[in-house]
């Protein structure tokens, strides 16, 4: 058998788990670094963590995980025990600050895990139990996100895990909360989470070390940071791993060595290998950053091990956080599983703005209603409807009418709703086909002499205009103008005040051109793709304030929310996330392909206006996608608008 013809199999295998972008792909040199280990008799402890910040009780060190009924102790650095929580635990996690000591771990007689926490009165919290699950958990550890949620993720058996809410501002909540479960490598033990850049850290012990991103509303994508050899630099097995900033440690228990990794931009680079001759195995690190170096605990079969690394991985720069506003109401859940939801439109009824009407599209089946606390009021099972957009004042026979029009992907068609003025009830009242082959985006204009126009656009990135008009008592529509852009686009919303178009062209840009049908389609750019705006570029929305009007993009790349003026030269106000709410247990929103802003008075929390968005990840619990509701009063205090 020839052996070289497996070389493109081996070549396929490397480029698929992405091992060349983050090791060199060979067996790492062992560079200088000097490691003292300490001397004396080990900790007795099961597992063991160095604390790094002591502010809730300085002089605090360590926090041990005792192998007997001593259960959690804490420890300052001559070894005196400080406070402890009887009991049998297993595993361990932390998070320290001014605040208190936040702590999960594994309850071993119950087999359930369980959080604690300790004030800076020194007083330990009642347990926090989270509910068993259907598998034997195996590792955990904490995240706190940008918004100060505490999360705790769970490493179960068979590549099973789960990720829970279980802190709010460092108090520990009365009823944590299922975020999501997660799919993870088998044979794993050990996580960590790095809270400044949201990574989380997994072994798999025959194959190595992967990372996935921490956030909630993250998707659960990994990429290897290395892998055993011959495709990384691992000699046999991952285990433990810890973090500081700049730098990762982790253990090759089999080899009885502790690999250091500097991070390069968005990548973990290999940079040394220590022997950690003497030890048993050590399966658990943790590391501290002191003035001459890294502090470790080690530990192995015989207990913790304090040592010391003469080494200083350089600090990460300091990353800009997009602020995060959490939703304070989401609607009942559309019909259909998947992709579904898609695109919201607000209906203001003048006469009682508190019973104004959220309508989203459920683009397997329909167009849901829905009141301003998200319960849904309506559902008409109309077709695979994907955007939809309404204006008020449409004359439909003898009578006005407010007007909804969707985009039908079954009939390639524009759906038509009438809207009833006075308890905002849906009606269908009919179609009109397009000679679209794919229509996918759509929006309305009403133009200075009240007639109502609806701008579709085809995945090809053809536009059609239509005049409506109903005063036969049937809808119909005249195709008044085309116009086209390069690529694919699906968002779109008019400026009825200054007679503007602004229109998202996904992959490239957003741009505004003359809304009227007797202009040149003169395509003018907003924003292009880039930073700060991150393709796919979905849904647009139009904030017309008194005396400002801001244009609202879903910058679906990167989770975010754009604000600009809506008049040239388009300044960029900034930039928002929609998060969890803790306190409502309500889940934040990601992926977003339509949303839609009101500046009308709704009353109450939404009296500055309302923001809607298609939440296009549900979690807390999984299920079925939704639409988030966030007041502009929120928005406006953030980004500091008028």
């Amino acid at each position: 058998m020839n052996l070289t013809s497996f070389k493109p199999l081996w070549l396929t295998v490397c480029v698929a788990l992405a091992a060349c972008q983050s090791t060199t792909g060979q067996p790492p040199t062992k560079q200088p670094v000097s490691f003292r280990p300490a001397s004396g008799a080990p900790l007795d402890a099961d597992s063991a963590q160095l604390i790094g910040n002591d502010a809730f009780w300085p002089g605090a060190s360590q926090l041990l995980v005792r192998p007997d009924s001593r259960g959690l102790q804490l420890l300052d650095d001559k070894d005196a025990v400080l406070s402890a929580v009887e009991g049998r635990f297993e595993g361990l996690d932390h998070r320290a600050g001014k605040e208190g000591l936040l702590v999960a771990t594994l309850d071993r007689k119950r087999q359930q895990a369980v959080l604690l926490g300790l004030d800076r009165q020194h007083r330990w919290s009642q347990p926090l139990y989270l509910p068993k699950t259907d598998f034997a958990i195996e590792g955990l550890c904490l995240y706190r996100d940008t918004a100060r949620n505490g999360f705790v993720f769970l490493v179960g058996e068979e590549g099973l895990g789960e990720q829970w809410l279980v802190a709010a501002d460092q108090q520990l909540l009365q009823t944590p909360r299922r975020v999501r479960g997660l799919s993870l490598p088998p044979e794993s033990q050990f996580c960590q989470v790095d809270d400044a850049t949201g990574e989380l850290l997994v072994n798999e012990e025959a194959v190595g070390f992967w990372r996935y991103a921490a956030d909630a509303e993250a998707p659960l994508r990994r990429q290897p940071v290395d892998i055993v050899q011959p495709f990384g630099g691992l000699a046999e097995a991952a285990a433990g791993m810890a973090q500081v900033p700049g730098g990762l440690l982790a253990l090759d228990p089999e080899a009885g060595a502790l690999h250091l990794y500097r991070r390069d931009a968005t990548h973990w680079r290999h940079h040394a290998v220590v022997p950690l001759e003497g030890f048993d195995e050590p399966e658990q690190v943790s590391a501290r950053v002191a003035p001459s170096g890294v502090d470790l605990l080690l530990t192995d079969e015989r207990g913790a091990h304090r040592a010391h690394l003469d080494w200083q991985p350089e600090p990460p720069a300091a990353m800009t956080a997009i602020p995060v506003i959490p939703a304070l109401v989401q609607t009942d859940p559309v019909p259909h599983l998947g992709d579904a939801a898609d695109d919201p439109a607000i209906w203001v009824n003048r006469a009682d703005p508190a019973a104004s009407r959220v309508l989203g599209t459920d683009k397997k089946g329909g167009l849901a209603v829905y009141d301003l606390a998200g319960k849904q009021l309506q559902y008409l099972p109309v077709g695979r409807l994907n955007n939809v957009d309404l204006r008020e004042g449409f004359r439909l026979g003898g009578r006005l009418v407010d007007l909804a029009v969707a985009s039908n992907r079954d009939h390639n068609s524009l759906h038509l709703f009438a809207i009833d003025p006075g308890n905002g009830r849906l009606r269908d009242i009919g179609q009109i086909e397009t000679p679209l082959s794919a229509i996918y985006g759509l929006c309305l204009f009403k133009g200075g002499q009240g007639d109502i126009h609806a701008i579709a656009n085809d995945k090809d990135g053809t536009f059609l205009q239509y005049r409506l008009t109903g005063s036969s008592g049937t809808p119909q529509g005249e195709l008044v103008r085309r116009f086209k852009v390069a690529s694919q686009p699906e968002g779109c919303v008019a400026d009825d005040r200054h007679e503007r178009l602004f229109v998202g062209e996904e992959d490239e840009a957003v741009w505004t051109l003359d809304a009227r049908a007797d202009q040149p389609a003169m395509l003018e750019k907003v924003i292009g793709r880039g930073e700060p705006l991150h393709a796919d570029i979905e849904g647009l929305a139009l904030y017309q304030g008194a005396s400002t009007s801001y244009l609202v993009v879903s910058s679906q790349g990167n989770d975010s929310y754009l604000v600009l003026d809506a008049k040239a030269p388009y300044a960029v106000r900034g930039a928002f996330r929609v998060g969890l709410n803790a306190e409502r247990g309500i889940d934040g929103a990601s992926e977003t392909d339509g949303l839609e802003v009101t500046s009308a008075n709704l009353g109450g929390r939404w009296n500055r206006g309302l923001l809607v968005v298609q939440d296009g990840r549900k979690r807390m619990p999984e299920g079925a996608q939704n639409y988030k509701y966030v007041p502009w009063a929120a928005i406006a205090q953030v980004l500091g608008l008028d």
